[in-house]
C-alpha cells in the first residue's frame, strides 16, 4: 500500500493504536508471533525500525491504524512496548461524525465482523489487542501466499476473498482439515466465479 504524501514518522505505545477492523486471522498472527521469536534483540530492534504502521490522525490526537494489524496484533501479544508509525493523514481537526464519514467514503475502515455481517464504527475494538478471530481471514491470506491470487495495493482486498470463501466452505472444514480447506479455496479461486475479486488470476483462456 502507498500513499501520495510524505509521512511522519516517530514511535508511540503499541496500546495507543486503535484497530480500523475488527477481524484478524489469528492463524497468520501466530505465524507472526513465530518469526519474531526467531530474532535475536538485534534483528527484532531493526525489524520495528524498518516495518512502519501506517495511521491516520483522529480526533482527540488518537491513532488509527490503515494496514498492518496482523502485526500489530502479533507485537502487542509479544509484549512489545512501542511501534514505529507513519502518520500518512492528520484528521485531528475533523469532528468525529466527519472523521467516521470521511474514514468510510476512503474505505480506511473494514466494520465486518467473524460472521461477515456489517457493523457500526463503535464496534471496533479500543485496541489491537481486542481484535478477534476471523478463520475465513486465515485461509485467505494462506490462499494468496499459496498464489490463489495476487497481492493488491488495496486496503482490505483478502477480506473480500474470506467472505467469498465463506459463502463456499464450511466452518468445520477450516477446523478439522486446513489442508482440505486450502485446496478447495485454491480451486474456487481459480474459478470464474471469483473473477470480479482483487488479485484474481484465474485460468488464461484463448478467445
Amino acid at each position: 500500500m502507498s500513499f501520495p504524501r510524505e509521512p511522519r514518522i516517530h514511535s508511540i505505545p503499541i496500546k495507543e493504536l486503535c484497530p480500523t477492523q475488527i477481524t484478524v486471522g489469528m492463524r497468520e498472527v501466530a505465524e507472526k508471533r513465530e518469526r519474531w521469536r526467531e530474532h535475536d534483540k538485534k534483528k527484532k530492534a531493526e525489524f520495528l525500525g524498518s516495518h512502519l504502521i501506517p495511521v491516520v490522525m483522529g480526533p482527540r490526537g488518537k491513532y488509527y491504524v490503515l494496514d498492518h494489524h496482523h502485526l500489530a496484533r502479533a507485537l502487542f501479544d509479544e509484549k512489545v512496548a512501542e511501534v514505529a508509525i507513519t502518520v500518512v493523514a492528520d484528521l485531528s481537526r475533523l469532528e468525529r461524525n466527519s472523521f467516521w464519514v470521511y474514514m468510510d467514503n476512503r474505505n480506511w475502515m473494514h466494520l465486518y465482523d467473524a460472521d461477515g455481517v456489517r457493523r457500526n464504527h463503535t464496534d471496533l475494538p479500543k485496541h489491537v489487542g481486542g481484535l478477534v478471530d476471523d478463520p475465513y481471514r486465515s485461509l485467505a491470506g494462506e490462499l494468496r501466499r499459496a498464489g490463489g491470487f495476487a497481492k493488491e495495493t488495496t486496503l482490505f482486498n483478502e477480506f473480500l476473498w474470506a467472505d467469498f470463501l465463506r459463502r463456499r466452505i464450511k466452518p468445520r472444514t477450516i477446523e478439522a482439515t486446513p489442508e482440505e480447506a486450502l485446496a478447495a479455496a485454491i480451486g474456487l479461486a481459480k474459478s470464474e466465479d471469483a473473477n470480479y475479486l482483487p488479485g484474481w488470476c484465474g485460468p488464461f483462456t484463448m478467445a
